[in-house]
């Protein structure tokens, strides 16, 4: 089941967090902290890796609200899609563990926010996943000139590079459905 609790606390201290002065810019990175619990653990006792892509929900949706899209979202009736994700595994992370969600923009294009989050626990990562997230309006991807310009940030360039371009070169080559 999802975690609608602990998603709605997340909320909840992302605004309280900007009340109290605590927002963040584009250009910064989020931290929220969670712990494993017991509904997070696959049969091998260690955080099951589709409940790992909605832990990251909590720290994505933290990142929105604090750098002021989220209320965009809501002023527009803009909505957030998910269009592909990269990750990786390095470290389990076990039952009571701290983990320190990091997230933060790694890129965009004319279409797409390319966002990068990552797990932490006692200062060592865990794991690291790479978004291609596009902001919607009627069911269609806004541009992303679009969308910086209603945030105030319309000379803001940040071109993906490095493994984020090599990622998004080789997705073009990525048979879709997937063939057999």
């Amino acid at each position: 089941m999802y975690p609608y609790l602990r998603y709605t606390k997340s909320i909840v201290r992302a605004v309280i967090a900007n009340i109290k002065g605590q927002s963040l810019d584009l250009t910064q990175t989020s931290e929220v902290t969670v712990r494993c619990s017991l509904t997070d653990l696959d049969p091998m006792l260690e955080m099951n890796n589709g409940r790992a892509l909605t832990v990251y929900d909590i720290g994505r949706t933290d990142f929105i609200i604090r750098t002021g899209l989220g209320r965009l979202l809501l002023k527009k009736r803009w909505g957030m899609v998910v269009a592909g994700s990269n990750i990786q595994y390095r470290k389990r992370i076990r039952l009571l563990d701290k983990v320190t969600i990091k997230t933060h923009i790694a890129g965009f294009d004319e279409r797409w926010i390319y966002l990068e989050h990552s797990m932490w626990v006692k200062g060592k990562p865990c794991s690291s996943m790479l978004l291609r997230t596009g902001v919607t309006e009627g069911g269609r991807v806004v541009d992303t000139a679009r969308v910086l310009a209603a945030l105030g940030r319309s000379d803001w360039k940040f071109p993906p590079s490095g493994y984020v371009a090599e990622w998004i070169e080789s997705d073009k080559d990525r048979p879709w459905p997937p063939a057999g």
